[in-house]
């Protein structure tokens, strides 16, 4: 159960995968490697529509998404643009080829390295945590994320280092961070995303989400 606060824009889709073996020990398809390249042929496009668009998702609560703080989409976007993109696990290159051409930030995190109950919703002014393994970290007030019994855990920026997945990897969760003003990119998106990593091997499942009330929000 993903427990989903009131969003006016936010369309979030989330899934479980499960691997046949750790990550350490399955390779990227192909298919996957090919993606990673703005000329692959893929579903789903993106645009500067588009890209203002998860801008405008991520401001709702008060975070400002640019410079160092711009969402992660557009971070792959200029990456690929510099050919360099390159792989680090199936998981996290699968979450990367949608990404990019979608132009939705993704999550994806180790199930193992997450404490339930799991909630979406904004970080309180002042939240933070440490984004990657040299120690920095990001301010997330205001910013809507993932959540779990210890506090954030990801978003569509970056996601926490304690989250992120690693060569023993073998279960990990994806969280889609769309707009309700992209229509249904999100649902097919999350078609395609999932398409891929089956037929790389992984088992998925949609997450059942409960979006609380205003009234249960405010009662916490």
């Amino acid at each position: 159960m993903l427990d989903i606060a009131p969003h006016a824009l936010l369309d979030c889709h989330a899934f479980t995968s499960h691997f046949p073996r750790p990550l350490g020990e399955m390779a990227t398809p192909a298919e996957i490697m090919s993606l990673l390249r703005l000329s692959a042929a893929a579903p789903l496009q993106s645009d500067d529509a588009i890209r203002e668009t998860i801008r405008n998702l991520l401001r709702h609560g008060g975070f400002r998404p640019t410079g160092r703080s711009k969402p992660a989409s557009e971070y792959l976007l200029k990456a690929a643009n510099e050919n360099r993109l390159s792989t680090i696990n199936l998981a996290v290159d699968a979450c990367n080829a949608v990404s990019l051409h979608s132009g939705l930030p993704i999550s994806v995190v180790d199930l193992d390295r997450v404490t339930p109950p799991l909630s979406i919703r904004v970080a309180e002014a002042n939240a933070t945590y440490v984004f990657n393994a040299s120690g920095q970290s990001i301010d997330l007030g205001g910013l809507v994320c993932l959540c779990d019994a210890l506090g954030p855990c990801a978003n569509a920026v970056k996601d926490a280092q304690r989250s992120k997945t690693h060569a023993g990897t073998t279960k990990t969760l994806s969280i889609l961070w769309s707009s309700i003003r992209l229509a249904e990119r999100g649902e097919r998106a999350s078609t395609w995303y999932r398409e891929i990593l089956e037929r790389a091997g992984a088992t998925t499942a949609n997450i059942l989400a409960h979006t609380r009330s205003a009234a249960e929000v405010e009662g916490l």
